[in-house]
C-alpha cells in the first residue's frame, strides 16, 4: 500500500467521480494481493474447476426442478474475483461512503466553508481515497479466502458464470486435511447450486441486493470516530493514512425499522444458503467419502465467517453471515419431504411465498400447511416490481444438459 499512498497528493488535486476512490481500492488490494501472493491459475487447475463444475451440474439434476444456470465455468485467481465482482460491491458500498464523506464534510465548521472555497471539494476527495484505501485492503483480504463467485451467499459475478478459486481451494482443503480434488467437486456442487437458485429465481437477485442496500440506508455513522480518525492524519506526510483503521465508524440505528430491515436481510441470506446446503447434501449424498464432514465445515465457516468478512463488517457495517443456516436447512428439508422437489422449489416462485422468520421456529408446519401453489400464485400480480417476469442479467434461460450424457456420476 505504501507506493500508492505516495501518490495521495496526486489524488487529492483529482476530481472524484463517486463517493469511493475506485481506482485507489483497486491498487491498494492488487499490492495487497501482490505482497501476499496470488498464484496464477495452472491449464490442470483450469480444466479440473471446468471438469468439477460439469459434474456438479449432472449430480444437481436430480436434486433439484431447474436445469442448469451456468453458461460459462471459469478459474479466477484472486484478482480476477477483485476485478469480475467490483460492479456489485460498487453498488453496495457507494451508499455507506457517501454518508461517511458527508459526515466528513459536516467537521469543517460553517464558519470556515466559506473561506475554504474551492478548497472544500478536497475534503470529499480526501473522505473517497481514505474509504477506497480501506475498502482495498478488506477486498483483497477477502480475495484470500473466497472459494467461489457465490461463495459469501450474494450474486457477486456476472449471471451465468460459475467461477471457483483454485489457489483458495486448495489451501483450505489443506485446512480440513481432506483430498484437494473431493474439496473442489463439494464448493463446484455449492457454486452450481447458486447459479441454478439466481438464474430460475429472476427477481432473487434484485431482492438479495435490495435487502442489503435497504439495510445499509439505516447505518449511522458516528462522528466522534470519524474525528479521531482524521485527527492521526499529517498532511505532510501521505503515508500516515496507512495507519488510518476505519472500524467502528459505522453502527446500525437501533430503530424498529433497522431491526426489521436487519431480519429481512438475516432472513434471505439463510433461505439462499439453507437451499444450497440441502441440495448440495442431497446430490453429494453417498458420492462423496467425506460429504458429512464437509458439510457441517461449511455450515461453521458460513455461519461464523472469515477473519477477512469480519474485517469487512466492520468497514462498512454490513454482516453478511446466514445467521440461520441450521434451521433454514431443516426448513427446506422439511418442505422437500412433505411437498417434493418441484413444491418446494416452487416456493421461490414469488417472495412473497418465502417462510418468514416465524415459519423457522416451526418448519414442519410450514411445509404440511396445505398451500396450494396455483391458488396462490394465480392471486398475485406478476406485473408489479419483483415478479417471476423479471430476468436476472443475462436474459434467456441456459439450455438444458444434454441427457443422453452417459457420464460416469460417480
Amino acid at each position: 500500500m505504501q507506493q500508492f499512498m505516495s501518490q495521495l497528493q496526486h489524488l487529492l488535486s483529482a476530481p472524484g467521480s463517486g463517493p469511493v476512490n475506485w481506482d485507489l481500492a483497486r491498487q491498494v488490494a492488487a499490492s495487497q494481493l501482490a505482497a501476499a501472493g496470488d498464484p496464477a491459475v495452472s491449464p490442470f487447475e483450469r480444466n479440473a474447476v471446468e471438469e468439477s463444475l460439469r459434474i456438479a451440474d449432472l449430480w444437481l439434476e436430480p436434486a433439484t426442478s431447474w436445469p442448469t444456470g451456468i453458461r460459462t465455468s471459469v478459474a479466477w485467481n484472486r484478482n480476477e474475483w477483485i476485478f469480475k465482482t467490483l460492479d456489485v460491491w460498487r453498488k453496495l458500498c457507494d451508499p455507506v461512503a457517501s454518508r461517511m464523506v458527508g459526515a466528513m464534510g459536516d467537521l469543517v465548521p460553517p464558519e470556515a466553508r466559506a473561506q475554504l472555497g474551492p478548497m472544500q471539494s478536497m475534503v470529499a476527495t480526501l473522505g473517497g481515497a481514505l474509504f477506497g484505501g480501506q475498502l482495498g485492503q478488506a477486498l483483497g483480504s477477502l480475495a484470500a479466502e473466497v472459494l467461489s463467485a457465490g461463495d459469501i451467499g450474494l450474486p457477486l459475478g456476472p449471471a451465468g458464470t460459475a467461477a471457483l478459486v483454485p489457489a483458495n481451494i486448495r489451501a483450505y482443503g489443506e485446512g480440513l486435511e481432506l483430498p484437494e480434488d473431493e474439496v473442489r467437486l463439494y464448493v463446484a456442487l455449492r457454486e452450481a447450486a447458486h447459479q441454478r437458485l439466481f438464474q430460475h429465481v429472476p427477481w432473487l437477485r434484485g431482492h438479495v441486493l435490495a435487502a442489503v442496500e435497504n439495510y445499509a440506508a439505516g447505518i449511522r455513522v458516528n462522528r466522534e470516530a470519524i474525528e479521531e480518525a482524521m485527527g492521526r492524519v499529517d498532511p505532510t506526510d501521505p503515508e500516515s493514512m496507512q495507519a488510518i483503521a476505519l472500524e467502528g465508524i459505522f453502527t446500525p440505528e437501533d430503530t424498529p425499522a433497522q431491526k426489521a430491515s436487519l431480519a429481512r436481510l438475516e432472513t434471505v441470506l439463510a433461505l439462499v444458503e439453507g437451499w444450497v446446503c440441502h441440495v448440495v447434501d442431497s446430490a453429494a449424498g453417498e458420492r462423496l467419502p467425506n460429504v458429512v464432514r464437509l458439510g457441517e465445515a461449511f455450515r461453521r465457516r458460513r455461519a461464523a465467517g472469515g477473519p477477512a468478512e469480519q474485517t469487512f463488517a466492520a468497514l462498512v457495517g454490513l454482516e453478511l453471515r446466514p445467521r440461520r443456516l441450521r434451521e433454514a436447512s431443516v426448513l427446506w428439508a422439511a418442505l422437500t419431504e412433505h411437498r417434493g422437489i418441484a413444491g418446494r422449489d416452487a416456493v421461490w416462485g414469488h417472495p412473497d411465498l418465502l417462510p418468514s422468520d416465524d415459519d423457522f421456529a416451526d418448519p414442519v408446519a410450514f411445509a404440511a400447511g396445505g398451500l396450494d401453489l396455483d391458488d396462490e400464485l394465480a392471486s398475485f400480480d406478476f406485473s408489479a416490481p419483483g415478479g417471476p417476469q423479471e430476468q436476472a442479467p443475462g436474459g434467456d434461460t441456459p439450455p438444458r444438459l444434454d441427457e443422453g450424457d452417459d457420464t460416469d456420476k460417480s
